[in-house]
């Protein structure tokens, strides 16, 4: 019998890791290696060498998926990570790719969908499904004229969307674990990339490009 791919979930509802762990050992040449409800605990676990493969969700307490993500690819460059979020492809897919993402799926996909991922990341190709590989040419092609939140860092373009959405910087602060200081200053910065004065002004471009559930 070949070697089973050793899966770890790192997704902070548990009902969640529970239909992903029902999938994963209902699926024969996979298993559940680990479990992490946030990004510190993703980081630690992958350190211990038992898995294969770690399936991450990118909105996450403590640490969120990017950020722990960007240091699990630098302790350890070769261990696949492939991203599973609630987000549309079009708000995180690409920023998760260029952060070493193997591959992003989102959690409206379906289970087969979700095993040939995990397949062929393991084997170390990237997995990306079809609409977003027209995405990835597109933003190749149009580099130059790409819109002006891709050019945001990604605590900046957090920022943008949850603002966006709706939230109070001491919100934001509470959840992404900041201070309301550090998240003004975000929110500051990107104001000063996309030309906007304000909140309102913020609020609209979120709206008409998409960033807002």
């Amino acid at each position: 019998m070949n070697k089973r791919i050793r899966v770890m979930i790192a997704d902070d509802h548990a009902i969640v890791r529970q239909g992903l762990r029902q999938i994963l050992s209902d699926t024969e040449d996979m298993e559940v290696a680990a479990e992490a409800c946030n990004g510190v605990e993703a980081l630690q676990l992958s350190r211990a060498g038992d898995c294969d493969v770690i399936l991450m969700d990118v909105s996450m307490p403590d640490r969120n998926g990017i950020d722990a993500l960007k240091l699990i690819k630098k302790e350890q460059p070769r261990l696949p990570v492939l991203i599973l979020s609630m987000y549309p492809e079009e708000q995180y897919a690409i920023r998760a790719l260029k952060a070493g993402a193997a591959g992003y799926l989102t959690k409206q996909s379906a289970p087969d969908q979700l095993v040939t991922a995990i397949r062929q990341v393991a084997s170390g190709k990237k997995y990306v499904s079809a609409s977003l590989a027209m995405e990835l040419a597109e933003a190749i092609s149009e580099d130059t004229d790409r819109p002006l939140h891709e050019r945001l860092s990604d605590r900046e373009y957090q920022t943008l969307c949850m603002i966006a959405s709706g939230r109070t910087l001491t919100q934001i602060a509470e959840e992404l674990n900041l201070s309301v200081k550090t998240v003004s200053v975000y929110r500051a910065r990107l104001l000063e990339k996309m030309r906007l004065r304000n909140n309102a002004e913020l609020t609209h471009y979120g709206l008409k490009h998409g960033l807002v559930e």
